[in-house]
């Protein structure tokens, strides 16, 4: 992971940590490595969530891709996927999107796409950071007059409603569905794609005022979505994030429908239908061990990847797979998009459903999920990885994949800026499970403050 960009892109406080001077300083760098060993124009898109800070940090960059020499056209608040089509489709040489996808308003995000419309390779993101951090000096000034354009456009939502509408190949007449835009991109896109597949739609989580975005609504807040489809009485509802990258779906009951089990219905039909490329899906860390028992009971291979979306498509690229998601809603279809689209997976998933004249709560009981216990132990720097050399940790940890086997799995990792040890544990009983992800956290607080 890098010094700037993380998994996911780059967050932070809008304008205050993630500051427009460093938008420029991005978009001038980002000028220079996606323009390559191209002697043509270098061409970048850019797009933007709902929230007010998207505007000032969106002229930032932009400022800094023109004074580098490069051209930027600036198409408004989209959907992220929407710019990752774009970007392929006009040729353009990549974009930036700005957005921190499914968290609170007073927060952004840039994430950045190749020409191919997937996000940018580490190697690349480390040379922007290179650039930024270690070496401003080598993006040269250029010669006078010979500055970037800035472009507009106000038909990137057109143009993805109608890409969408064309390789959707659905009919979802006969559904009453319950969409909610988390106040995000998809407000602008989702009523107009669903109802022209034949959906009746009502919408919630519509009405973006800048500082409501994900805000008691959306992907992460579905409670909302639960009461409202039972309140409109509809079949299903559909549920996603800021950047409308992530889906999640609620059943007839109000019951939440997950990535896992979203990806385990689109498994089992793509196999029935022989569209699984290679039998095969994506399975991460970040799944449900339900998952895999699903797949193995039904036939289907798995492969492992480190979870984010980049390891994700580069390991889907590398086996010829056509499917992978995370719990979150994080699904990808390499075979329609570039990168992950939540407008997409609910059409495959409402697809699915018709086609199958089920309830969603009949299609999601094909897989069973593992009671799962997660903590986090917070840890200082000095001690990162220091755990994984200190065999009563590692001990401890074996000791207990063993007794679960096949039946149960235990996950121990460090994530974020600021470190923690987030353990995992999946099995059968909930009660066995978590005892030991405490036994393993306490473990790491005596060993390290032993240490330290």
């Amino acid at each position: 992971m890098g010094r700037m960009f993380g998994r996911d892109g780059m967050r932070g406080i809008a304008v205050t940590e993630l500051t427009c001077e460093l938008a420029l300083q991005i978009g001038r760098a980002a000028a220079v490595v996606l323009a390559g060993h191209n002697t043509e124009k270098t061409q970048i898109l850019i797009g933007m969530d709902t929230r007010s800070s998207s505007d000032s940090i969106a002229a930032s960059l932009c400022a800094g891709i023109c004074s580098a020499g490069a051209d930027a056209e600036l198409i408004g608040e989209v959907p992220t996927p929407a710019l990752a089509w774009l970007v392929k489709e006009v040729g353009a040489n990549g974009g930036i999107m700005v957005t921190a996808s499914h968290i609170n308003a007073e927060f952004s995000g840039i994430k950045l796409f190749s020409s191919s419309g997937s996000r940018l390779s580490d190697d690349r993101e480390e040379e922007i950071e290179r650039l930024i951090l270690d070496a401003p000096g080598e993006i040269m000034p250029i010669p006078r007059r010979n500055y970037g354009k800035l472009t507009f456009s106000d038909k990137a939502n057109e143009k993805y409603i109608a890409h969408i509408r064309e390789i959707a190949d659905a009919d979802l007449s006969g559904l009453k569905v319950a969409i909610d835009c988390a106040n995000g991109c998809a407000s602008a896109t989702a009523k107009e794609i669903f109802s022209s597949l034949g959906a009746e739609v009502v919408l919630m989580g519509n009405a973006p005022d800048g500082a409501n975005i994900n805000k008691d609504c959306g992907s992460t807040h579905i409670d909302a979505l639960m009461r409202f489809v039972g309140e409109q009485k509809c079949d299903c509802g559909i549920a996603f994030d800021g950047a409308a990258e992530r889906c999640l779906a609620v059943d007839e009951n109000g019951a939440i429908v997950d990535g896992d089990m979203i990806v385990a219905i689109c498994a089992k039909d793509m196999k029935e239908h022989e569209k699984l490329r290679n039998n095969s899906i994506l399975f991460t860390q970040a799944n449900n061990l339900g998952l895999l028992q699903f797949a193995r009971s039904n036939g289907i291979g798995t492969s492992a990847s480190s979870p984010g979306e980049r390891s994700m498509i580069r390991r889907m690229r590398e086996c010829g797979y056509s499917l992978a998601g995370d719990p979150a809603g994080h699904l990808l279809f390499p075979d329609l998009a570039p990168s992950a689209d939540g407008q997409l997976t609910g059409i495959r998933l409402l697809d699915t459903l018709k086609r199958s004249g089920k309830k969603l709560s009949e299609l999601a009981a094909v897989i069973e999920k593992c009671p799962q216990v997660m903590l986090n132990v917070p840890i200082d720097k000095r001690c990162r990885e220091v755990w994984k050399n200190d065999r009563a940790v590692t001990g401890i940890i074996d000791e207990f994949e063993q007794i679960l086997g096949e039946e149960g799995r235990v996950v121990v990792r460090e994530v974020g800026a600021e470190p923690v040890i987030r353990i995992m544990i999946e099995g059968r009983d909930f009660s066995t499970i978590n005892t030991m992800a405490l036994q393993i956290a306490d473990t790491i607080r005596e060993r390290l403050n032993l240490q330290h």
